[in-house]
């Protein structure tokens, strides 16, 4: 059960982030998963030694887990889109 709870909320924050950076026309529902975890992956090793939180990834869902995992996340999708693009939209 805690796999499917990972991934709605992995999905959740993939597609937030998408909306954020406006690539959500060019990702499925599988790419915001897949987002949404590798971010929080991205925001667990950078971010989260910063502010003391942990991610989704960790088993946390608090606000600041959310949080985390959003901001790795739209990283994630800023990187993508300057590798692919030249430029973060």
């Amino acid at each position: 059960m805690n796999l499917v709870i990972w991934l709605i909320v992995g999905g959740l924050v993939g597609w937030v982030a998408s909306l954020i950076m406006r690539t959500d026309g060019q990702q499925g529902l599988l790419l915001n998963v897949v987002v949404g975890i590798v971010g929080a992956l991205l925001g667990g090793w950078l971010i989260s030694p910063l502010v003391g939180a942990g991610t989704i990834n960790q088993g946390s869902l608090s606000v600041a887990a959310l949080g985390v995992s959003l901001v790795g996340a739209v990283l994630l999708l800023g990187i993508v889109n300057l590798v692919r693009r030249g430029r973060v939209r």
